[in-house]
């Protein structure tokens, strides 16, 4: 007798492994007619095909919601794993758990179930596979950037790359931005604009080293710093007018105090006045340039 899996088990992405085999039961009156099952990794893909063909047929007479229809949607999702996980095989070399990527994959087999329709005429296989990838190909898309961005600058990024390849094999070198727009039909502050998205897809670490040949440092170490210094050119650009208003010798103190870094004593001696009255003639001069600044600003 086959195992069966509880109506209310459906496999999920947050999940972090397959849909587990519960304990066997036994066919009661409602479930007469299915055929039994082995355990599903002893079925192959062959009868996988043939079974499920028999349970869809039985799906389709049941009402939905009920015990018999989780029944039987179960096992479809069970017998059919085996196309989950061969197209899961595809995406090996992603950085995300492989685990994930068969959860991921089983929603877009339980979707490809409940779409599926005998009268198509199509094999069950043929049906799910683009919708199991596409749910995988959806999950890196939404998942794999480093910032998040708009789903129209996501989609964007591919449509330019695409477009991008075949320019360059066209022109044998990079395509401009005006040639991108023109083959893609969109404004040329779009393709600008989606362009810096792709930006945003990775991200590097700043303790990165450099490649072998690349003579520079960590990233952390080509970030610019905050250099304080601009902030005194600031202020000096904002004083010159105030200072080529004072008196000459105003100025000639403030020279002499600030640039030649004289003391009060060395600048009465220079000027042949006292070291108090210099003190004095240098406060009323910062204070009148300070009062200056205030009023800038």
């Amino acid at each position: 007798m086959s195992p069966r899996l509880d109506a209310s088990h459906t496999p999920r992405a947050t999940s972090t492994s397959p849909p587990e085999h519960l304990e066997p039961i036994e066919q009661d009156d409602v479930l007469a007619g299915l055929p039994e099952i082995p355990p599903y990794d002893e079925v192959g893909p062959v009868d996988a095909r043939a079974l499920s063909k028999t349970l869809f047929e039985r799906l389709e007479s049941l009402e939905e919601g009920t015990h018999e229809y989780s029944y039987v949607r179960n096992t479809l999702v069970e017998l059919n794993l085996a196309l989950v996980k061969f197209a899961a095989s595809r995406f090996r070399s992603r950085s995300e758990p492989m685990e994930d990527i068969i959860q991921v994959g089983t929603i877009g087999l339980i979707k490809a179930i409940d779409r599926f329709e005998l009268s198509r005429g199509v094999e069950f296989p043929t049906f799910a596979m683009p919708t199991i990838v596409g749910e995988i190909k959806r999950f890196f898309r939404d998942t794999s950037w480093s910032v998040r961005v708009p789903r129209r600058l996501q989609e964007l990024r591919l449509d330019l790359a695409k477009a991008g390849d075949e320019l360059a094999q066209q022109f044998d070198r990079a395509p401009t931005v005006a040639e991108l727009a023109e083959r893609l039909g969109l404004s040329n502050d779009e393709v600008v604009e989606g362009m810096a998205a792709s930006n945003a897809y990775t991200a590097s670490s700043l303790d990165a080293q450099p490649e072998e040949d690349d003579a520079e440092g960590a990233l952390a170490d080509r970030i610019g710093y905050e250099d304080h210094g601009l902030e005194g050119i600031e202020y000096v650009e904002s004083l010159k007018p105030l200072i080529a208003e004072l008196p000459s010798r105003d100025r000639k103190i403030l020279s002499l105090r600030f640039v030649a870094n004289m003391t009060q004593s060395e600048i009465g001696d220079e000027l042949g006045i006292s070291q108090m009255h210099v003190s004095r003639l240098l406060s009323r001069t910062l204070v009148r340039l300070r009062k200056g600044l205030t009023l800038e600003e």
